[in-house]
């Protein structure tokens, strides 16, 4: 049995979502109980079951009047909502495995430690990247330091946790995985989900990303005018919604662009499937990203990337080559004449790509870490 402690799960999108609950599918294919503890989503959708095992929710911090705040009224009601949860989720459990950061994930590790439990820690970016020691107690770094194991989502990642004098025994990097249903589709498939999909452009470029600053699709949106400037063959997709739907929109008609960006909120995971193997390249201008899953989808789906240089960029081109191309982040100019560039030259992705996607990310491959990761826990632990 295990038990997975996420902020998100499905039907929210984001990374520490989507891994709990495929870790959770395919230890339930082997017979395996596993639980699950976490909040209500986050995204504006409704709960959804999910087949892997029971969730037991926590409710949100939803804000508190300064006394409340100064005396952390809010604070220890969560702390107890989630103790109640694992007592009830995962009090026979042999181990637990962490996702993300948050009070949910510090009180679950102080909750472990406890009841003697071991548990794996993984994280996805923002708890590195943002990483600032709090004094005189950090329940973040005491849960750091007290995992029995702790994964990161890119080489990058664990460097910068080195680099914070954050290096510690049982470190490794597992790649977040890719589903199967993204692959690459013939010319012929591909024109009819264009048709399908009321694209009448023959050339397309993508981006799948949280409408929000820090994915930069208003740097998108300004290369994209002037890259197309008098051109009506090119069509951009925005997958995703977020704060900044109703400005990206109104940048779009001031740019006079409106008419060639289509804005599809959010969407299902099939859906990106075939926007991603549709779309001739895909672009991710975001500020700042660990590994982004989505930029790896698209070259699943036979389609090379433009990227920013945050490090997850970078990573990936260090393992794709070519196929990912890099641009500094907030350069429209740069960011336009790559874009020129693709559209001009329209091509898939090597051959090559598609084996080490295979290698690095597909389910298998991250499905056979994780099993070792939790086996090395359990010989620790016997």
């Amino acid at each position: 049995m295990i038990c997975h402690v996420s902020p998100h799960l499905p039907p929210d999108q984001g990374a520490n979502a989507l891994l709990p609950a495929e870790l959770g599918g395919w230890a339930h294919e082997r017979g395996e109980k596993v639980t699950f503890v976490s909040h209500d989503p986050s995204q504006g959708r409704d709960v959804v079951p999910l087949e892997a095992g029971r969730v037991w929710r926590v409710p949100r911090r939803a804000g508190a009047s300064r006394l409340a705040r100064s005396l952390k009224i809010e604070l220890w009601q969560t702390l107890r909502s989630v103790g109640r949860a694992l007592d009830a989720a995962a009090s026979d459990a042999p181990m637990l495995h962490l996702h993300s950061n948050g009070v949910i994930i510090e009180a679950a590790a102080a909750w472990a430690v406890r009841k003697g439990i071991p548990y794996v820690l993984t994280l996805y970016g923002t708890e590195i990247w943002h990483y600032k020691k709090r004094w005189p107690f950090d329940p973040f770094t005491r849960a750091y330091r007290r995992a029995a194991r702790v994964t990161f989502y890119s080489r990058r990642l664990l460097d910068r946790a080195r680099s914070l004098e954050l290096d510690r025994p049982g470190l490794s990097v597992v790649y977040p995985t890719v589903g199967r249903a993204f692959k690459p589709a013939d010319d012929r498939t591909r024109a009819a989900w264009r048709a399908e999909l009321g694209i009448a452009e023959p050339l397309v470029l993508l981006n799948v990303k949280r409408l929000h600053e820090l994915a930069g699709q208003q740097y998108l949106l300004d290369a994209f005018a002037r890259a197309t400037r008098g051109r009506t063959d090119v069509r951009l997709i925005v997958c995703g919604t977020g704060p900044l739907r109703q400005a990206l929109e109104a940048q779009a008609r001031d740019a006079g662009i409106a008419a060639k960006v289509t804005f599809t909120g959010l969407v299902s995971n099939t859906e990106v499937a075939r926007y991603a193997a549709i779309a001739d390249a895909f672009v991710l201008p975001s500020l700042l990203e660990a590994l982004p899953t989505v930029a790896v989808e698209a070259l699943a789906a036979g389609t090379p990337v433009l990227s920013a240089d945050h490090p997850g960029g970078i990573e990936l081109h260090e393992l794709f080559g070519d196929d990912v191309l890099i641009v500094p982040r907030r350069n429209v100019d740069g960011l336009a004449a790559a874009m020129a560039d693709l559209l001009a030259r329209p091509t898939r992705v090597r051959p090559g790509t598609l084996d080490l996607v295979h290698t690095h990310f597909g389910p298998d491959a991250v499905r056979a870490a994780y099993d070792e990761v939790y086996a090395a826990v359990r010989r620790r632990d016997s």
